[in-house]
């Protein structure tokens, strides 16, 4: 019985091993995937923070019309505004980013001058894209947006050390906004108003109930007896 006991205690794993035992060599833990997110052990490990992917634009900067597959009656006007009167149209983006009343003229009056000096001065709008594409920005970083050099990057399979690093990638994106304002920029601004009109209402209905007028029903009279 004591040997029992003393087997007993040799081979209780809370008690230190002996000098001379050799300790069996450590296992790496179960690493696995589970719906796309790395596991260890059994449980799923939290992403590193700023690996959260990016979504994309509502629309392409050429849909013009917006989506094939969903049209709203707004991407006309802004299609209209973006080729008659891009300053309407970059005062609006810019009041509905701001989301409160009064930065409409404070955003359009300066685009029309830079509009109107470009044009006169170099016979085009090579003015106020620099003045407009901080824009695009605000509203990349606003709603986690894909940016143009990420898209490229991630088409084309190439600059993958750039686009890891979020710094110089920022940087590189700044300067896409800045090239799409300046190349495309009716194009931009139509894009831009696009997404912001499917995200934020116009700041103009914020506190205000809406009153919907019914038409009164058709009335019949009928006899008594």
């Amino acid at each position: 019985m004591a040997a029992a006991d003393e087997h007993h205690e040799e081979a209780s794993p809370l008690l230190a091993p002996p000098a001379n035992e050799k300790l069996p060599p450590a296992q790496d833990p179960v690493k696995g995937c589970a719906d796309g997110v790395p596991v260890v052990m059994g449980e799923p490990v939290t992403a590193p923070a700023g690996a959260e992917p990016r979504e994309s634009w509502d629309s392409g900067i050429l849909s013009c019309l917006g989506r094939n597959d969903e049209f709203c009656s707004s991407d006309l006007e802004v299609c209209l505004l973006g080729s008659v009167a891009p300053c309407v149209l970059y005062g609006s983006n810019v009041e509905r980013l701001a989301a409160a009343p009064g930065t409409f003229a404070n955003s359009c009056l300066p685009y029309t001058g830079l509009y109107m000096l470009g044009n006169s001065l170099f016979g085009w709008n090579c003015l106020a894209p620099w003045f407009s594409h901080p824009t695009r920005t605000a509203i990349r970083r606003r709603y986690n947006l894909e940016g143009s050099f990420e898209a490229f990057t991630r088409q084309c399979g190439c600059c993958g050390g750039l686009a890891e690093d979020e710094e110089r990638r920022e940087h590189l994106e700044v300067a896409c906004d800045l090239a799409t304002h300046y190349f495309c920029h009716p194009c931009a601004l139509c894009q831009e108003g696009r997404e912001l009109r499917r995200r934020v209402p116009h700041p103009g209905f914020y506190g205000r109930s809406v009153v919907v007028m019914m038409p009164p029903t058709e009335q019949t009279m009928g006899r008594t007896m």
